[in-house]
């Protein structure tokens, strides 16, 4: 068997990007809740607009 020698990885983002654990106050929503919500206001305001257009 051949021993492979690891890379080292490359710094991801030079320490830029950062993730927070703390739970913060608010409302909890899933991502579903957040697309449906606006998608179901658009597509009401379709439907009133193609019954009660002049």
């Amino acid at each position: 068997m051949s021993s492979k020698k690891s890379a080292p990885l490359p710094a991801s983002s030079a320490g830029l990007l950062r993730f927070f654990e703390d739970e913060t106050k608010g409302y909890k929503l899933k991502p579903e809740v957040v697309i449906a919500i606006p998608s179901a206001l658009i597509g009401i305001s379709w439907i009133l607009k193609i019954f009660f257009s002049p």
